[in-house]
């Protein structure tokens, strides 16, 4: 079997194809496509309340770009949903029925509590028992999910996001929410540990000194945000070889994901790589396994 998902985010668009393995029972995605564009939705969304005519051009092109690589991979079954950019614009159900007529790509607008929920279900395979802090950061909002020993016990979503910070148009008091919720719900009498999960802190925790394969400290993580800070967009892009729409909100980002951490008494992330699209493709491997029992 092979699917597709598709990120809309507030920041860039995304589409990754796997297909599944089999050996002994155990299943596994394997990535054989991965296409990922700077849409920057959130730009126009903060900013203007709408998507505007050549943002809705540029994801047209993308989209049928998309379609056109799901012909070719033959891919048995796909899903597309966006997130906080979407929701809020003021045409963005309008957008996504022309999207639709045009290439047949359904575009599911999602909460950011179904958003945390497909993301939930990859991350949770990653964590054992103990206190986690789960911060998921993107470019309209971010996500804060609190496990003990597995189990979900807490979510809030949180109108606070790269794309969103560098605009200045994070929500009145947003910090100070995020602060509270995590004072409120942790509980400080036990170890805590975070995950991180989203673009800036897979990039960030690329370049940084690592604790184990998947893990690096709070330190690690301020130490590299702080080194980026140093340089000029332009340094940023040429000496340090971001990618444009990565180099202007990774520091923002950043400010968010140690802010966590330090409020919840975390001196660990975990950073498993995975995401919304990898929620989405369990979930459309769940739904084959259905239908084939049925």
């Amino acid at each position: 079997m092979k699917f597709a998902a598709i990120d809309i985010g507030s920041n860039g668009a995304r589409m990754q194809i796997s297909s599944v393995l089999q050996d002994e029972g155990i299943s596994r995605f394997k990535k054989v496509e991965y296409v990922r564009f700077p849409l920057r939705l959130g730009h126009d969304v903060f900013t203007q309340g709408l998507i505007t005519p050549q943002s809705e051009d540029r994801m047209m092109k993308l989209m049928l770009a998309y379609q056109l690589l799901m012909e070719l991979h033959e891919v048995d079954d796909f899903m597309a949903c966006s997130t906080s950019a979407m929701r809020e614009a003021a045409n963005g159900q309008e957008v996504r029925d022309h999207i639709e007529r045009r290439t047949g790509i359904h575009i599911q607008i999602i909460d950011g509590q179904k958003e945390a929920e497909l993301v939930n279900n990859v991350v949770v395979q990653s964590l054992s028992d103990g206190q986690y802090l789960h911060i998921d950061v993107g470019g309209g909002s971010t996500e804060l999910n609190l496990y003990q020993d597995r189990q979900k016990i807490n979510a809030k979503s949180f109108k606070l996001g790269s794309v969103r910070l560098l605009e200045g148009k994070e929500s009145k008091n947003a910090w100070m929410k995020i602060k509270e919720w995590i004072n409120q719900n942790v509980d400080y009498s036990k170890p805590i540990q975070a995950v991180g999960t989203g673009g800036n802190i897979n990039k960030l925790f690329d370049l940084s000194s690592k604790l184990t394969e998947s893990s690096t400290s709070l330190d690690e993580i301020q130490r590299m945000r702080d080194y980026i800070d140093q340089f000029s967009l332009a340094d940023r892009i040429n000496k340090l070889q971001l990618n444009p729409d990565r180099a202007d909100v990774i520091v923002p980002a950043g400010d968010i994901y140690t802010s966590a951490m330090r409020w919840a008494g975390a001196d660990v992330i975990h950073v498993p790589d995975v995401g919304l699209k990898d929620g989405m493709l369990q979930l459309l491997y769940e739904r084959a396994c259905r239908k084939k029992k049925a």
